[in-house]
């Protein structure tokens, strides 16, 4: 358990790393969040990390080990290659910084255990970005589910795609398999994962995956994985970076009842609807919880650990890591 810091005083707070394209929108959280303050940015990639560190507005720091060092610096926000994710945490925990880190929390199930215990025995706050799981639509989805109303499920489906390969935004180094550990499904298939595991449970096995490449970078670029659980349902998870216009859905079936979300739109965003024998009736979505982000400052005052969280990043990677063998088997 971390111990609780003086709340009269901001947190100071680094960026390391500009690899991932949320390093700004972490950095710019730290910024705008009235407990914390950003200080630095680091990254092994001088340029890339001083073009960063200009955009926000604070000095770029060229030495992990001396930025880490530093008495007056609480925290990091890690968004290195997810290759990297072991020894940079791994640093930033032995030098006693709190740490909030992109997904995945590690390349592999063995690693988030080192991690966690790491940070356990250090007294740091750890906590992995999964910000889907604060909506206000999954706040619902929680509560559908909690009721029981859809009965014993039998199939889910989550679907989150975008244009990235497409349009070319994505950054070369997303299709580096290396440092990315693949393509799309290591990347934008975690939401759809975590929320696969939200419904069916965090114990569901890989069935089936199929990958393709359909803009030649040698990883995948549209991705479909089949997973089931010990009961019986079967869960279904499609991501890619090759679709132009794909909402965000969540299909959920049950003996009792079904929930859509996302495959209609009114003013107020996408409607989410449940049907347990009386026609489809929308489902009021509240606003979101707190973020990850807040979740992790609040474990910094605290000393109460993010123990969902980090429970759920592990079940994560296993899942992904479980993907991507079968896909490459």
């Amino acid at each position: 358990m971390t111990s609780p810091l003086d709340t009269a005083a901001p947190l100071r707070i680094a960026v390391l790393s500009a690899w991932h394209v949320h390093a700004e929108e972490y950095g710019r959280a730290a910024i705008d969040h009235p407990g914390t303050e950003l200080v630095a940015v680091w990254d092994d990639d001088a340029p890339r990390g001083q073009e960063l560190a200009e955009r926000l507005g604070v000095p770029f720091e060229a030495d992990l080990e001396a930025l880490l060092a530093r008495e007056d610096l609480d925290g990091v926000t890690v968004t290195t290659a997810t290759s990297d994710h072991d020894e940079v945490l791994g640093k930033a925990i032995a030098a006693g910084k709190h740490v909030f880190t992109e997904k995945l929390l590690s390349p592999t199930v063995e690693g988030c255990d080192v991690l966690v215990e790491a940070a356990g025995a250090a007294g740091v706050a750890l906590t992995v970005s999964l910000p889907r799981l604060s909506h206000g639509y999954c706040v619902a989805l929680r509560e559908v589910l909690e009721a029981g109303t859809l009965g014993r499920l039998t199939y889910s489906r989550v679907r989150l795609a975008h244009n990235g390969s497409l349009a070319n935004w994505l950054p070369e180094r997303f299709y580096d398999a290396t440092e990315a550990l693949g393509g799309a499904f290591s990347d934008l298939a975690a939401h759809p994962v975590y929320l696969t595991q939200l419904i069916l449970g965090e114990d569901v096995q890989v069935a089936g995956a199929t990958y393709t490449d359909m803009t030649g970078r040698g990883v995948e670029d549209n991705a479909v994985v089949t997973v089931t659980s010990a009961d019986g349902a079967i869960g279904v998870v499609e991501t890619g970076f090759v679709t132009p216009a794909s909402p965000f859905t969540i299909e959920v079936l049950g003996t009792e009842g079904s929930l859509i979300y996302g495959f209609e739109e009114d003013e107020q965003g996408a409607v989410m609807r449940v049907n347990a024998g009386d026609g489809f009736q929308r489902v009021d979505v509240p606003a979101d919880a707190p973020a990850p982000f807040d979740l992790w400052v609040e474990a910094i005052r605290t000393g109460e650990p993010t123990t969902e969280n980090l429970r759920r990043a592990r079940a994560l990677t296993a899942l992904v890591v479980a993907a991507n063998d079968r896909a490459h088997a």
